[in-house]
């Protein structure tokens, strides 16, 4: 046969397997869109196109595991923001306690435009741009509030019973997700523990783009100047693989950090420390974890335990052992989050637990012995106070001025934002001994804190004690 022929048969065969497998997903294709346009058609209520494809889509993913999902286009560029830390807005937090009624302030971020324009939390968000927003659902009010960088939004809250205009600018909004113990007089984070200043406390609330740079700053801002380390992931839900395994290099100067399988248990990537670590290897380290720490930072917090490099304080990790990744579809607009591997500690453990995982089975990060500690309600309640109020100085400074006024707080009630009722967080600059935003210690309400410390303190005897010899 000559070979020009046998090219020709070649060439028929790849274009019969391609045409081949192209029709069956067609026919599934065209199933889904077949389905979509005869509801269309002859349902007996009008029907939204975009909520059917919607509900097509998320119907799709449901027998999926619970972390693979559809995320639709009014969610995605939220999501983006969560993962980039970043976002064009005006810098607020804000809630929606009931359906129908104003959107409001949680608290403006430090720094942020809303704060500078004098925004306060409480304020009751009721016109933007002019527009009557009172009665709007959260989304279509944030949806207003954002906008091109440098453009200005034109707002009117409700504050007690006096409605207040301001103009905001808006800006780049960055989310911080490396915090300390607590901020100075200039609303920079300090690194130690106020009450143990000769021990340094880092928190991380999630892996995203910006982590890994925050943390290097926090630890050179640090220079190792300190005897132990806090390293608190409590109620950090993950984010990013590659923040993971940059975050616990740091770490380490050697030793496997985490290891990833896909579909068939087949080896996929294998992650190992390289040398040079940002925190002394001779600084004893003690990571909180509980019920809330997933994903990532159960990587961390089994790379640190299985090498020998941390002691882990608190109580058991959530376990989600998965790896997800985020498929575009619409042209960017939407996508699809797919599991796509498991990742397996260093010692070869399972971290991830099954649906029907039973408390004696393997999977998570578990406490070293002798250092699980509980929270119990009140506790719980307290440290997430305080974390808040931290993380928020106006919010600090707001929840203070109302317990110090008592304006509708019975004996025991916890004081939430704006329960105070009107503009009680402003003051006169002028005034001789203006409030000051009331913290709590770390050390008095939080008990997994407590059992960190005085294990570290332990350490340090030691350490010193040997050094001394």
């Amino acid at each position: 046969m000559p070979p020009r022929n046998l090219n020709i048969i070649l060439i028929a065969l790849c274009v019969s397997i391609l045409c081949y497998f192209t029709q069956r997903r067609a026919k599934t294709a065209m199933l889904v869109g077949d389905a979509l346009q005869l509801i269309d058609t002859y349902y007996v209520d009008p029907v939204d196109d975009d909520q059917l494809l919607i509900a097509a889509m998320k119907g799709m993913t449901s027998t999926l595991d619970e972390h693979s999902e559809f995320i639709p286009r009014d969610d995605y560029e939220s999501f983006q923001d969560n993962i980039n830390q970043e976002f064009a807005g005006i810098g607020i937090f804000v809630e929606q306690r009931e359906l129908g009624k104003p959107v409001r302030v949680v608290t403006p971020l430090v720094g942020s435009p809303a704060l500078a324009a004098g925004m306060l939390p409480g304020d009751l968000i009721i016109r933007v741009d002019g527009e009557n927003v009172s009665e709007m659902e959260l989304h279509d009010v944030s949806t207003r509030l954002k906008g091109k960088i440098g453009t200005v939004v034109q707002l009117v809250v409700l504050r007690g019973d006096e409605e207040i205009e301001m103009s905001v600018r808006r800006g780049r909004i960055s989310l911080e997700s490396v915090i300390g113990d607590y901020r100075d007089s200039e609303n920079r984070w300090v690194y130690r523990l106020r009450d143990e200043p000769s021990i340094a406390y880092v928190r991380l609330t999630s892996f995203g783009e910006r982590t890994v740079n925050e943390l290097e700053k926090a630890f050179l801002e640090l220079d190792n100047d300190f005897s132990a380390l806090v390293f608190d992931l409590r109620g950090n839900g993950g984010g990013l693989l590659h923040a993971a395994v940059d975050v616990s290099n740091m770490f380490l100067n050697s030793g496997k950090i985490v290891l990833t399988r896909t579909r068939g248990g087949k080896m996929e990537e294998r992650f190992s420390a390289e040398p040079g670590t940002l925190v002394d290897p001779s600084k004893p380290i003690a990571v909180l974890i509980d019920g809330n720490s997933a994903s990532a930072s159960e990587i961390v917090a089994a790379c640190l335990q299985d090498n020998h490099r941390a002691v882990i304080v608190g109580t058991r990790s959530y376990g989600k052992g998965t790896v997800q990744n985020i498929l575009p579809l619409q042209y960017g607009r939407s996508a699809l989050r797919l599991t796509v591997a498991r990742y397996y500690r260093p010692n070869g453990e399972n971290i991830h637990r099954d649906k029907d995982a039973g408390e004696d089975e393997q999977w998570g990060v578990r406490p070293d012995d002798g250092m699980e500690v509980e929270l119990d309600e009140s506790s719980l309640e307290k440290l997430a106070k305080r974390w808040r109020e931290a993380s928020y100085p106006s919010l600090a400074l707001f929840d203070t001025l109302n317990g110090q006024r008592g304006d509708d707080v019975e004996p025991g009630d916890d004081v939430e934002p704006g329960d105070g009722g009107d503009d009680t967080a402003v003051q006169d600059e002028n005034s001789i001994d203006p409030p000051k935003a009331s913290v709590e210690s770390g050390l008095m309400i939080d008990p997994q804190l407590r059992r960190a410390v005085e294990y570290l303190r332990e350490m340090i005897e030691i350490r010193s004690g040997a050094t001394a010899a």
